[in-house]
């Protein structure tokens, strides 16, 4: 079980990684420190669908990551 559970975090880890990296497109190293925020542009199709999942896949590693600190 501890494996498994080890695995799938591992592989939550990764799909996190490869989501947040594809949200970046465009945006550039100076909004990260308030720069860049001329416009303002609403996320809308794929863009909405891969935060929502980003934020969902986070949700489930932190349980599973809970769920494996427990289980022996």
């Amino acid at each position: 079980m501890k494996n498994f559970l080890l695995i799938f975090n591992i592989v939550l880890a990764i799909s996190i990684v490869f989501l947040i990296l594809i949200q970046g497109g465009g945006a550039g190293l100076g909004s990260a420190w308030g720069g860049g925020g001329e416009k303002y542009q609403t996320r809308r199709g794929i863009e909405k669908i891969t935060i929502w999942l980003a934020s969902f896949l986070i949700i489930v590693f932190f349980i599973v990551s809970l769920i494996n600190l427990f289980v022996r």
